[in-house]
């Protein structure tokens, strides 16, 4: 197991948001931290502990210029994602991008849409593309939600999503988005499934309470 860090970028500012709370009006979001920092301070400090393979989400719009701050501090350190796709990849990469992350891109009307999956493989390459299944749980099984987490897909997580996913990239980011932000604990049924079922790395990401947790 690895820890990797992350900055999350609402409004241009570095937060930590109660994920099931996103909407696109913003009326219901709950913000747990809103630093005084900017996104360089914490890129800084990841790099100078040398830590690796973290990632920069954009929670819409206004938040690029954040991210290519952060991306000049740690080049080649973190991951991008939030409204990525086939035309905007390669300038993300270009700006110090270890990898980009997709998610809503590569889905439409709740299914994959696997003509842009593999068009955007073809043009990052499977090595330097990470997909977002941030998911939530819906009866007995957790779904692939899209759209700064509102939709949900008819994507179920299981071993045969993870198996056809990583034939187009090298790693996946799984939020569990109905405990994101909210520090009681992890989904550890979640977690113990995507160990057990996922074929290439996984960063799993959400409700983390204490190093027991980690453990």
């Amino acid at each position: 197991m690895k820890f990797r860090p992350c900055i999350d970028l609402h409004d241009g500012l570095v937060k930590q948001i109660v994920g099931s709370t996103l909407e696109d009006d913003n009326q219901g979001l709950q913000v747990n931290f809103s630093s005084r920092q900017p996104s360089s301070f914490y890129a800084a400090l990841y790099k100078k502990d040398n830590l690796t393979g973290g990632h920069i989400i954009k929670l819409g719009p206004g938040c690029d210029n954040a991210a290519l701050e952060a991306l000049r501090v740690y080049p080649g350190g973190m991951q991008i994602g939030g409204g990525i796709n086939a035309a905007n990849a390669p300038f993300w990469l270009e700006h110090g991008a270890g990898a980009v992350i997709v998610t809503s891109y590569v889905f439409k009307d709740g299914r994959v849409f696997a003509d842009r999956l593999a068009e955007l493989t073809g043009v990052v390459g499977r090595e330097r593309l990470v997909i977002d299944l941030s998911c939530r749980k819906r009866g007995n099984d957790y779904f692939v939600v899209t759209d700064r987490w509102q939709k949900f897909t008819e994507v179920i997580i299981n071993r045969q999503t993870l198996e056809y996913f990583s034939t187009f990239c090298a790693e996946f980011l799984v939020h569990a988005v109905d405990v994101e932000g909210k520090c009681g604990g992890i989904a550890a049924d979640l977690a113990a499934d995507l160990a057990a079922w996922s074929p290439i790395p996984v960063t799993y990401a959400g409700g983390v309470h204490n190093m027991a947790d980690l453990q």
